[in-house]
């Protein structure tokens, strides 16, 4: 039986992945027995099930390949031919009909996609909202798929510029002078943001989105005063801002912006008496149209594997449950990624001073 998957392309050019001429196209039209329709942003191809495995996997390394090198010519096309079909064939069991659209990325070292249930429900909420609060412990993909998508919206041109940001708050240490322009002295604080960006971009690509202000890396410090117009934005660490930073960073966005807000609100590094703004506006904004919150846990864990028996090791130390309980009713839309107009999530199992919990699972 014929079955039909579909596979966008939003933001890359066709030319450049199918070849002058269309001869990219024609020789993966040789390649595989599969009837490929692109139209717009999307390429749609059908035929037996076994068939359109390779076909998907085929387009996952080109789509590589092209964000690599940035383009693909017809070698690429072979090469990628070749070790798909050289690959022992993976389980069907696919449901009948076209398959439901995922947020997918290319970046430069392979496809960036969701691999949890939360992550599936934190990108779809970021595609929807116009800014999505992702709350969960250290792990969980939140900084990380956040760039993603920002890359992604700027590829899309439905942004024209991504700036990222951080509070510079050191984590339980004082570092003392640190040497070197402004650049400098913040850099240590602000490269796990770097990282992220040398993964999806091409050195040079990025460099000159640097240089351009095309993207922006700045502490948080340095936001006062501008409006943020047609940018996405990224809070990273928003666990370590306090209520008036908050406040400060949500009234940046201007006509056109996006935000997404990240942080752990179980570990802040804030003075002893000072209430997170992360865990302040918990309770401030829910309800608001076009806002919502999404809460990651243990199970989004996507580090090493120890990772996920360490949070639980000190969620039992802290006072938790050494065994998984039966969940309270969380407010609605506040797990589920959806609308995240529900009640207000209760706050008397938090201390606040540390911006912790005081013991049990996250308030549901």
């Amino acid at each position: 039986m014929s079955r039909e998957r579909q596979i966008s392309i939003r933001g890359i050019d066709p030319l450049h992945l199918f070849g002058a001429g269309d001869e990219n196209l024609r020789l993966i039209e040789a390649a595989f027995p599969v009837k490929i329709t692109a139209r717009g942003d999307v390429i749609r191809f059908s035929g037996d099930e076994p068939e359109l495995d390779r076909m998907e996997r085929f387009w996952m390394e080109a789509l590589f390949l092209l964000n690599r090198n940035g383009r693909l010519d017809a070698d690429d096309v072979r090469s990628a031919v070749r070790r798909v079909r050289e690959e022992a064939p993976e389980p069907t069991g696919a449901p009948a009909g076209p398959v439901r659209e995922s947020f997918v990325f290319y970046g430069k070292k392979g496809v960036i996609r969701p691999k949890t249930p939360g992550q599936e429900r934190y990108c779809r909420s970021a595609l929807a909202n116009e800014i999505v609060f992702a709350v969960g412990p250290a792990g969980t993909g939140k900084t990380y798929l956040a760039v993603a998508i920002a890359v992604e919206k700027l590829r899309a041109r439905e942004v024209s510029r991504i700036i990222l940001t951080r509070p510079a708050i050191e984590a339980g240490e004082n570092l003392g002078y640190l040497p070197g322009d402004l650049m400098e002295k913040v850099d240590p604080y602000l490269r796990p943001l770097t990282d992220a960006l040398f993964d999806m971009l091409p050195n040079d690509q990025l460099q000159k989105h640097l240089e351009r202000k095309v993207i922006e890396i700045v502490p948080l410090a340095y936001m006062r005063g501008r409006t943020l117009n047609d940018a996405f934005v990224i809070l990273d660490e928003a666990q370590n801002t306090t209520a008036m930073q908050m406040k400060m960073f949500l009234t940046r966005l201007g006509i056109g912006s996006r935000a997404i807000v990240t942080g752990d609100d179980t570990q802040t590094d804030l003075p002893e008496r000072a209430l997170s703004g992360l865990v302040q506006i918990q309770s401030i904004l829910r309800g608001v149209e076009g806002i919502d919150f999404v809460f990651l846990e243990k199970e989004d864990v996507v580090r090493h594997r120890l990772v996920k028996d360490i949070l639980e090791a000190y969620e039992v130390y802290n006072g938790g449950p050494a065994a998984p309980a039966a969940d309270p009713v969380r407010p609605a839309g506040a797990h589920s990624g959806g609308s995240g107009r529900g009640e207000k999530r209760p706050m008397k199992a938090r201390k606040t001073a540390a911006g912790r919990r005081s013991g049990g699972k996250r308030p549901e």
